[in-house]
Parts: structure tokens; C-alpha cells; sequence
């Protein structure tokens, strides 16, 4: 679990962007929680895809990406078991639970998550990503894939369509999750990543490295 600087209750009614430019993003925890994290975001306005962000997105272009509003009308178990064999893999036993997955894919209202980006290969449901999204912001979050497909690019490939389809679509900030570990420095190879430092966001990212040695 990463740590946190400062927790709060939102509402429907609170700015929500205004929120995640202070540094807070939605958790799983409960309905409107928000942790203020040492997070990253890509300001999009400065986003361009590198070699090898073109690379991947090569080798992945038969993966499609589709956007789907939560609930997800067609949720069957196979999802939440994806999702709970892929954090149990990654990340260990009871990280992600199979039932938490269920009800953040089927729970009506949910403040926390809005939209899941949905990844299809060969009319086949190979991964998701669920988010939060309104016209100015995304969060990527929970993202999960098919292990036996044994594909080592499509996490960053799914990464990478996100990133593409915020730029179609006129997002100004998609924010990527924290970055506390050293496992978490591969999001810092998208052009126009800014980190949160407990107080303001910074474009230096060679400084939040220097953290990792």
C-alpha cells in the first residue's frame, strides 16, 4: 500500500479536477475517498509518443481500445477473475479482491469510477483499466490483463492507447497512479509527466528518480 499525505471525503458536488490538481485521487477504499499521494500525471498538451512508445503501440495494435461507462452492462465472472488472478500475481494475495472488482464493475452511482477502458483482441476481452473521467481529466487506474496471453508489452500498450485517446479527445491531464517505488518509474517514460511532491506538481523528473538510486 502506498503511503499518503492527507485523506478526504468528496461529494458529488465538489470540483472534482480541482481536487486531483491539488494532488488527490479516488481510492477503492470507500465512496469519495481521496488520498493526497506522491502521484504522476501526463499533461497532455506537452504529450508526443516516443520510438518506443511507437514500438509498443506497434506490437499491440491489434489490441482495440473501447470506452465503456460503469456499471458495465455486460460483466460476467470471467472479469473479476482476470482482474483477481492478475493482482494476485503482481502484487499478492488479497490485494484486489474478486468481490471488489465485482462491485466496481456492476455498483450504480459510483463517485469513485465512472468509466473502464475496455482492451479486445480478436473480439476477445483481453484487459481493462478502471478509471475516473471527465472532460478535463482521466484517471488511470486498476488496470488488469489476461496473464496467459503471456504479452509482457500490453500493460504499457493499454497505457499508451489511454494516453492516445486523451489526446483525441481534448483531456487535459491523465493521471497514472502513484509513484513510491522503484516498479513505478516506467510511467515516468510518457512525455509530459509532472510529479506531486506534497505541495505542488513538478516537471522534473530526473529529481524524483534521484529518489529510486
Amino acid at each position: 500500500m502506498y503511503e499518503y499525505f492527507d485523506k478526504k471525503i468528496a461529494t458529488k458536488s465538489d470540483d472534482i479536477t480541482l481536487l486531483y490538481n491539488e494532488g488527490y485521487v479516488f481510492t477503492r477504499i470507500g465512496v469519495g475517498v481521496m488520498h493526497k499521494i506522491k502521484g504522476l500525471r501526463v499533461n497532455i498538451s506537452k504529450f508526443e509518443l516516443s520510438s518506443e512508445n511507437r514500438r509498443i503501440l506497434r506490437k499491440e495494435a491489434s489490441v482495440k481500445c473501447i470506452v465503456k461507462k460503469l456499471p458495465y452492462s455486460n460483466y460476467t465472472y470471467s472479469i473479476q477473475k482476470m482482474g483477481a488472478s492478475f493482482y494476485a500475481e503482481k502484487f499478492g494475495k488479497g490485494v484486489f479482491s474478486a468481490y471488489k472488482i465485482a462491485e466496481i464493475f456492476t455498483k450504480q452511482d459510483n463517485l469513485n469510477f465512472n468509466y473502464v477502458f475496455e482492451f479486445r483482441k480478436d473480439n476477445k476481452s483481453v484487459g481493462f483499466a478502471i478509471s475516473f473521467m471527465n472532460k478535463d481529466i482521466i484517471h488511470y487506474s486498476y488496470p488488469f490483463y489476461d496473464l496467459d496471453l503471456n504479452d509482457r508489452d500490453l500493460g504499457l500498450g493499454m497505457m499508451s492507447k489511454v494516453l492516445e485517446y486523451a489526446k483525441d479527445h481534448d483531456i487535459k491531464y491523465v493521471y497514472l497512479g502513484s509513484v513510491y517505488k522503484k516498479e513505478s518509474l516506467y510511467k515516468l517514460q510518457f512525455r509530459g509527466g509532472e510529479w506531486f511532491d506534497g505541495y505542488k506538481w513538478r516537471d522534473d523528473l530526473n529529481t524524483l528518480k534521484l529518489q529510486f538510486r
